[in-house]
């Protein structure tokens, strides 16, 4: 084999390992993301190397890489677990978030964590969601919190939001899928059903009232009407009743009325 050839064999291996090099050293950062580049070298070992790249990235695979952080709204829900009130009641909390990367935040997160945005969910933000809870929870009686529900809700999504945003994050939504203890919820329903008892018992009690009403004024009515009668019903109008009906027989029995007056004496 010729001097020639081989250089040319060997011209081609170098060529084919630099297209090798070539596709391995670029790479896209997707829309909605934010692309970090990481030497790997260094005696911080990419701590301080970090930078915010964007579009199409080119990089020496064998001293850097490239990171992607999502930068668009997640969502996360959270298995549930238990917090204490002040007063020693034990509350099921069963949390969903929505939260966002905030832009150019993506270096000190990574620089923070060094663990991608799953990672970090599934840790540290899970963390804070239950300190969140923990810290408001603790400052309400089972009482208050029954009644002020809505204002604890949003004291703990302002409390989380104010940790997140210190790390790079921004909480879009939070459900808090607050459960009450058992025998808060059998109280508040024995004292649902008493009410309802009661107002049923009040509606009967009106309807009583007013049919009595009605009884009483149908029996005032029926006298008057009555006194009425007794006052008009005189033996000339019960004569002319009479003879208004008669049909002109004879009675079989009893006396036969006597229509006029005998003039004899």
């Amino acid at each position: 084999m010729t001097r020639r050839v081989l250089t040319s064999i060997a011209a081609t291996i170098l060529f084919l390992i630099l297209c090798i090099v070539a596709t391995q050293s670029c790479t896209r950062v997707d829309a909605g993301h934010e692309g970090i580049l990481v030497k790997l070298y260094g005696t911080d070992k990419g701590v301080q190397d970090v930078s915010l790249v964007t579009g199409r990235v080119w990089f020496n695979p064998l001293t850097e890489e490239v990171y992607e952080f999502p930068t668009f709204i997640q969502t996360k829900d959270y298995e549930a677990f238990t917090v204490n009130a002040k007063d020693g009641s034990v509350f099921t909390v069963d949390p969903t978030i929505s939260f966002h990367v905030k832009a150019g935040a993506s270096p000190q997160i990574f620089k923070k964590y060094r663990k991608n945005i799953e990672e970090i969910s599934q840790t540290t933000l899970l963390n804070y969601v239950k300190d969140a809870f923990r810290i408001r929870l603790n400052q309400y009686s089972t009482e208050e919190i029954i009644s002020k529900r809505q204002q604890f809700e949003a004291e703990v999504q302002s409390t989380l939001d104010s940790a997140l945003q210190k790390d790079g994050f921004k909480l879009e939504q939070m459900t808090s899928g607050l459960s009450y203890p058992e025998e808060i919820v059998r109280a508040v329903n024995l004292k649902n059903r008493a009410v309802q008892q009661a107002m049923q018992v009040e509606n009967e009690l009106k309807v009583a009232e007013a049919q009595a009403r009605k009884k009483i004024v149908e029996a005032q009515a029926e006298a008057e009407a009555n006194r009425l009668r007794q006052q008009t019903l005189t033996p000339l109008l019960i004569q002319q009743q009479f003879i208004e009906k008669w049909n002109g027989s004879t009675p079989l029995y009893g006396n036969s009325p006597v229509f006029f007056k005998s003039l004899e004496k």
